[in-house]
């Protein structure tokens, strides 16, 4: 932390770089049960889906429609309630993004028609891709220095935990007392997360900075992190380590998540999260019908799905306290590994052999890692006054992917086992796309620490003052 002589201004960089506060594990649990509610209303429909495919006798392609409907949504949701985000705050997104993911999950238990679940599961995508991209730059813009992706990661784990728990609540609810009972439980729960969320919840510091909130009102949100922050006497607030672009308008700071090195690294996080996204959300929607065709029972499958999904992005928080001082290229090592198992898995050789379940485990594992670490890339390149905008971005092209993996899933994986075999051996191209993804990722973030280093030495700031609204 610095001040002037008169000891009146304050870096809050420097402040919040000093180290985890007991704060900062609060706002990482806070954060946590967002996503795993999240998670939990997102998957019920990948878990639930045998269920409404023999109740509403589904075909192939239908099946995929259904799949894909809460993708598409969270594809226009990641990008305006990102963009929103970047204008309002982190914390008003987040609450009415939960708030109605509670309404339309308990909502979609009454859907009676195909057409119906369409278009409910489309609008809870809205929410639920509303609120990631902000939770993601609440954590980032809050963490230390060298914390800000594992926390991301971190985060992402309570999504992968909730994504693994709708497994288990589909199992014990589905079989005795249906379906939609799976939709009723998860919609009331989340609800009561929202109104914990209302006393809970704080916004980003760097965020109110940035946009130049008065020092008055940000000063008690600092006072968390550090309670001798507020009795300092401290007038004006700066983030010396961001550009200012006070000012500016919405559409010219989105120019910024293309200013200088940004103009390679954004289109490459694009690609990566769309190669990624393939491969997992093929994996999420079709999991438990690629095992079931392949002669696992279906219950069992959802377990292995389950315990898949947790795996994945408890690996995903380890490689990321590993990697995150070493760069991304480290990273590639999770799709590496994944690329021969899926072949393995594709070719057929293995089934109903001993390996198959190990094999099905470590390939699901380790592509969940990879996209664990991938999420925690897609914002961090940013500053704060466009970092939910970048991730929302990210967030808005990797779900192109998320759409069409159930669709093509549908007309091409579904058929029979050799089609789910070819699911498997495509799963191992889209792979490979992250592998190069990250391995170009990695060149190009070492020159833009090299120009943000260069930048820091010159040039304005982010600066909030209390004459800020005067």
């Amino acid at each position: 932390m610095s001040s002037t002589a008169a000891g009146r201004t304050l870096d809050v960089s420097a402040l919040l770089n000093r180290g985890m506060t007991p704060f900062h594990w609060r706002l990482l649990l806070i954060s946590s049960l967002v996503t795993f509610f999240d998670g939990l209303d997102y998957s019920l429909i990948s878990f639930t889906l045998p269920y409404l495919r023999d109740e509403m006798a589904l075909t192939d392609e239908m099946t995929g429609f259904v799949s894909s409907a809460a993708f598409a949504g969270q594809m226009v949701g990641s990008l305006f309630g990102s963009f929103i985000a970047d204008i309002v705050g982190r914390r008003p997104v987040i609450l009415w993004c939960t708030i109605l993911a509670a309404v339309l999950t308990f909502v979609t238990g009454y859907a009676g028609t195909p057409e119906m679940l369409i278009a409910l599961r489309f609008l809870g995508g809205l929410a639920i891709g509303g609120l990631l991209a902000p939770a993601w730059s609440l954590n980032i813009e809050s963490m230390p220095a060298g914390k800000r992706a594992t926390a991301v990661t971190i985060i992402m784990l309570g999504f992968s935990a909730g994504s693994a728990a709708a497994g288990q609540v589909t199992n014990f609810l589905a079989p005795d007392f249906g379906w939609e009972a799976v939709f009723w439980t998860s919609g009331v729960v989340t609800g009561l997360l929202a109104i914990l969320l209302q006393f809970t919840l704080p916004e980003s510091a760097r965020w109110m900075v940035a946009k130049r909130k008065p020092a008055a009102q940000v000063l008690p949100l600092l006072g968390r992190f550090d309670p001798a922050v507020e009795q300092a006497g401290y007038t004006e607030l700066v983030l010396s380590d961001e550009r200012n672009t006070a000012g500016e308008s919405p559409w010219a700071k989105s120019a910024e998540l293309f200013r200088g090195t940004l103009a390679f690294i954004t289109p490459i996080l694009w690609f990566t999260y769309f190669c990624s996204s393939f491969a997992i959300y093929l994996k999420s929607a079709f999991g438990v019908l690629f095992m079931e065709e392949l002669g696992i029972e279906r219950t069992y499958a959802a377990d292995l799905a389950s315990i898949n999904g947790l795996l994945g992005a408890i690996g995903g928080v380890f490689l990321l306290m590993y990697t995150e001082k070493r760069g991304p290229i480290w990273i590639a090592l999770a799709p590496l590994i994944g690329i021969p198992l899926a072949v393995l898995i594709g070719s057929g050789l293995i089934d109903s052999g001993s390996m198959f379940v190990p094999v099905i485990l470590l390939g699901g594992t380790t592509i969940g890692i990879g996209h664990a670490a991938v999420i925690a890339m897609t914002s961090f390149y940013y500053p704060s006054a466009v970092r939910s905008t970048g991730g929302g971005w990210a967030s808005f092209m990797a779900k192109f992917a998320a759409v069409a993996a159930p669709i093509v899933g549908g007309y091409y994986f579904l058929a029979d086992r050799n089609a789910v075999l070819e699911g498997y051996n495509f799963t191992a191209l889209c792979l490979g796309g992250v592998v190069i993804g990250i391995v170009a990722l990695s060149f190009f973030a070492k020159r833009l620490e090299a120009q943000r280093a260069s930048e820091a030495k010159a040039g304005p700031r982010s600066v909030g003052t209390a004459e800020a609204v005067r």
